[in-house]
């Protein structure tokens, strides 16, 4: 599939290939790095069912290691929205966008975080909403968990800006450090390895802005395969990824 798509997009198309999980990335790296990202080619590829979603199919089908192995490839954009109404924005941008993207989408019936159509540009973050103690900045599916942990954070008395990084290659560094000058604290959420995805990402960028002194925590996935299945549900409860455990490190990175 990922070769004949490199050919179909070298002779003009636009091209789309799609699987569940794992599947139309890591079955088919080679293909990807070599006939795809090499050539430029106008291929999307779109994987229903990151992180967790397929959670009762067993490791298999836990795509919890694709935005880092995706990432990581010259040429590839990478990029994973938050919630339906930046999934459909995100396809109609890539269909513009030249060359090789990857979409990381859910599985099917994932919350709705914004009100109406938003400003949807590949590499560029969406604020969702202000303040100036605390920033959350989410991935995917997490894009609802980190408006659920900022209105509980409201609770102690905490405003906590909150931004989609719906793109994580080309990611939005000037959001990044707009964050670490206005912002005592940086967590990033992700339903995914805290290597080399969104954490990864943002931590580079941190780690080259010598003029800014800002507490990070990143927090995702331990870099292990979950030997249980189950819903989505119980395994982010099982992985430290449902809302007391991520209100809890929060809680204490600030303290």
């Amino acid at each position: 599939m990922a070769g004949l798509a490199a050919g179909i997009a070298l002779s003009g198309k636009v091209v789309f290939i799609y699987s569940i999980g794992n599947f139309p990335t890591l079955r088919c790296l080679e293909q990807i790095r070599n006939d795809i990202c090499y050539h430029r080619a106008n291929v999307k590829i779109v994987a229903v069912g990151g992180g967790f979603a397929y959670g009762s199919l067993g490791m298999s089908h836990h795509a919890t290691e694709d935005l880092a192995i995706m990432r990581v490839l010259p040429n590839m954009t990478v990029i994973a929205p938050g919630d339906p109404v930046e999934a459909e924005a995100a396809t109609r941008a890539v269909v513009e966008w030249a060359g090789p993207c990857y979409l990381r989408l859910g599985r099917a019936g994932e919350s709705v975080v914004h009100d109406g159509p938003v400003e949807f540009s590949i590499g560029k973050a969406i604020t969702v909403r202000e303040g100036r103690d605390l920033t959350l900045i989410a991935t995917g599916s997490m894009l609802h968990e980190a408006v659920r942990v900022a209105d509980r954070l409201g609770k102690h008395g905490l405003t906590v800006r909150v931004l989609s990084m719906h793109t994580l290659k080309p990611l939005d560094i000037e959001a990044v450090k707009a964050a670490a000058r206005e912002t005592r604290a940086i967590v990033t959420l992700e339903e995914h390895s805290r290597l080399g995805g969104l954490g990864g990402a943002v931590a580079e960028v941190l780690a080259e802005c010598f003029d800014h002194s800002v507490r990070f925590k990143r927090i995702g996935l331990d870099p292990a395969f979950a030997s249980t299945a189950g819903s989505p549900e119980y395994l982010r409860k099982q992985f430290g990824l449902a809302t007391e455990s991520i209100l809890a490190q929060i809680l204490s990175l600030l303290d």
